[in-house]
């Protein structure tokens, strides 16, 4: 990739032209790129990451990130963002834990919509496209291992992780999906006929294009060994509902001998074609063929990213789960230190698919090839796994390069300077090894200082030494290195210690917040995340993020989340005989939707219904502090009796509210039935009449005002939960798309 914008929208047109010049008609070639936090480039403006726009609970924070990120790309010639990520991360262990929205069906659905409504505008005609991913449930692998087997009933598939989908196709217009890498019940996503055909476009009324995440469609030969051959590889995709294999055709280029002699289906591959040409139209790509909307002129290129909009999603990110007091900070009132490994390092603040995981790539497979890898002697012949393998001595290469792609950034030590200059900073502690402590001179270092503030985390990315990424599960998420024992030993000196956490997921921070004054998470908040983190630990910004995600006291919890099952979690009716029994407490150290403020709020609900087909929920909202804030007004449900199992309480609805010092505010709130709709013993996704608990709190475990409506019921076209038949003799086309038309060779 050419790492100038201007460069890249040079090359990005002569492959258009060369490709018009080649196809029979002249058509143009879509162009996809990266977008979760933003254009994935160096150049590229880079967002707070979406477990980060999460946190913000606001919707409109999402959108302006997808606006601003497809604006850019758009401006170089991307027509498809392969974004946003729809997974529900229930298990932490998951190294791809801060691509996604967090644990939550509802939270996710409302994030994503806003994303996608900021990238393909309201009416769709923005001229850039977004695809959502990856179907299905591909977070919840067996382990936590990225790519691994997904265990779980069609019930949970088609209800809860297919919700943020179904949502999204219909409220949003969501024009792209992707496969996931996992298989389910014996069966690759991207061979899944059940998943793409029955599912995704029979109940979700998905209408657009299906792609492949890269690679996969060539693993069904290669790792699955469902295929004989690479050709076998592609019918099966294509047959389950596939449209367009990337990142090339190099399985479906041998198509050709398999249609010739009748093994493979032509309309299957005429459905395919078909899709594709659809979405060529509607951008433009066709000639002679108008769009049905008319589309936006190409915006001219933008290098620097606009700054407010990105301190705005930054600051409502920050999360404060934890303080005693000793926050806000007075600038001059205390003697301050600033100490840990992350607290002078700015590339700690980017996730991966990032302007630096990308530049960070590129440049690893360069020192590779050229044999220049600091620490590491490398052959021409061995080309190690990136994603994997550790490479000792690139740490500094990388930070030089955060510092160079981002000039004007701060690292948190200068921007704590800014506000205490007569701050003290002391290097202690390490982000990759867990050496000794030199407690002596960390005792004589600090023995003046009232207050600490320790910056720790752990960095996310593609190459390098990153803890989180693709691929960079953990079989233990704790604080890596000698982070823990970093805090264990500023707590042993008696000092008051504000910990900054930097994550994209939750870690595990039992440690951490017993020996903590104050906790403040930081999720990846990118370029700006220093002053954004430095304004709120002073005052002149409220903390304003709230969990998207629990977090467990321990690693035996995993995975844990709040919406379980009733007569399953850590919300057990019988939780003496249920609970672990080395665990005082089964519950999460913080809670979903979990946020301190620097103010105090109380909520109530006044008055509950059922009009139509919603439930309508009223309450009042109260700041009960001494200075303004912001609430975020949660609103739960729970089904009191239903034919099948349900969640102990699931989200329906929430909203941000800010208020000045005893302001009191009426918030309303309207949940269609069909939000509260599951798949029913008869496999109609329905809402059986009777008693739903509505439940109004400032978190998931914070429920301060409840009430009980009785709804009629609601029923929808039936949802085809019952597993797909087996292929049976040879010859057979089975749902899951095992076999073609004819047996294929093995």
């Amino acid at each position: 990739m050419n790492w100038d914008l201007e460069g890249l929208r040079t090359d990005i047109a002569a492959v258009q032209e060369a490709s018009r010049d080649l196809a029979p008609f002249g058509i143009g070639v879509l162009v996809h790129a990266e977008g979760v936090s933003g254009f994935v480039h160096p150049q590229g403006y880079q967002f707070t990451t979406p477990w980060g726009q999460a946190a913000t609970w606001d919707p409109s924070m999402s959108r302006r990130v997808g606006e601003l990120a497809a604006r850019q790309a758009r401006s170089v010639g991307i027509h498809l963002f392969l974004s946003p990520v729809l997974d529900l991360a229930r298990d932490i262990r998951w190294g791809r834990v801060h691509e996604t929205y967090g644990e939550d069906a509802e939270l996710a659905t409302r994030m994503g919509i806003g994303f996608v409504r900021g990238v393909q505008g309201d009416d769709g005609d923005s001229g850039i496209l977004a695809t959502g991913k990856h179907f299905l449930a591909y977070s919840i692998s067996s382990g936590g291992l990225n790519q691994a087997v997904t265990q779980l009933g069609r019930r949970e598939l088609v209800d809860v992780h297919a919700e943020p989908f179904r949502r999204l196709i219909a409220e949003a217009g969501l024009a792209v999906v992707m496969n996931s890498y996992n298989e389910i019940d014996g069966v690759p996503a991207v061979a899944n006929r059940w998943l793409f055909t029955d599912l995704l476009r029979g109940q979700l009324g998905f209408d657009g294009l299906v792609v492949s995440d890269y690679g996969a469609v060539a693993m069904l030969h290669s790792v699955y060994r469902v295929a004989a051959t690479p050709a076998h590889a592609a019918g099966i995709a294509i047959h389950a509902g596939l449209d367009v294999e990337l990142p090339s055709a190099d399985m479906s280029g041998g198509l050709r001998p398999l249609i010739e002699d009748g093994t493979f289906r032509e309309e299957d591959l005429d459905r395919a074609v078909t899709n594709v040409l659809r979405l060529k139209a509607r951008l433009g790509l066709i000639p002679d063929i108008r769009p049905s909307r008319p589309i936006p002129a190409v915006p001219p290129i933008e290098r620097h990213i606009p700054e407010d909009a990105a301190r705005d999603v930054a600051a409502a990110a920050v999360t404060l789960l934890a303080n005693d007091g000793v926050l806000p900070l007075t600038a001059g009132a205390v003697k301050t230190a600033i100490v840990g490994p992350g607290a002078d390092e700015l590339r700690l603040h980017f996730g991966a698919y990032s302007t630096l995981s990308e530049a960070e790539i590129a440049t690893t497979i360069h020192l590779i090839n050229t044999g220049r890898l600091p620490g590491m002697t490398t052959t021409p012949d061995v080309f190690p796994d990136l994603f994997q393998t550790r490479f000792p001595g690139v740490e500094p290469l990388f930070e030089e390069m955060a510092r160079e792609l981002h000039p004007g950034s701060l690292t948190l030590v200068e921007a704590l300077l800014e506000h205490e200059p007569t701050a003290e900073y002391h290097a202690f502690g390490n982000l990759e090894h867990a050496e000794p402590l030199d407690l002596a001179a960390m005792r004589e270092a600090l023995r003046d200082v009232d207050v600490v503030i320790a910056v720790v985390g752990e960095r996310t990315g593609w190459s390098g030494n990153n803890t989180a990424g693709e691929g960079r599960t953990a079989a233990d998420p704790s604080l890596p290195g000698n982070q823990n024992e970093l805090i264990e030993a500023l707590r042993g000196l008696g000092k008051r210690v504000v910990t900054v956490v930097v994550s994209g997921r939750p870690l595990l921070l039992l440690p951490v917040h017993e020996a903590s004054n104050a906790v403040v998470l930081a999720p990846l908040l990118g370029p700006v995340a220093a002053p954004v983190i430095a304004d709120c630990l002073y005052g002149v910004t409220e903390p304003g993020g709230r969990t998207p995600s629990t977090f467990p006291r321990q690693l035996g919890q995993l995975p844990m989340y709040y919406s379980h099952p009733v007569g399953s979690g850590y919300e057990h009716p019988t939780l003496p005989r249920h609970g672990y029994i080395d665990l005082d407490d089964s519950s999460p150290l913080y809670p979903f939707g979990h946020g301190l403020t620097y103010s105090s709020f109380d909520v109530t609900l006044t008055e509950t219904g059922v009009w139509g087909d919603a439930v309508h929920a009223s309450g009042s909202v109260r700041n009960t502090g001494e200075r303004a804030g912001t609430a975020v007004v949660q609103l739960y449900a729970r089904d009191e009796e239903a034919s099948i199992v349900r969640p102990v309480k699931q989200l329906v609805e929430f909203t941000r509210v800010t208020l000045e010092p005893g302001e009191s505010r009426e918030v309303s709130f309207t949940v269609p039935l069909a939000r509260l709709a599951y798949t029913g013993l008869d496999d109609r996704r329905v809402l059986e009449p009777g008693e739903i608990s509505v439940l109004l709190g400032l978190s998931s475990a914070d429920i301060r005002s409840h009430a009980t409506v009785t709804v009629p019921g609601w029923a929808a076209a039936p949802t085809c939960i019952q597993p797909a038949p087996l292929a049976g003799r040879a010859g057979d086309v089975g749902s899951a798309g095992q076999l073609l038309v004819s047996p294929l060779p093995r």
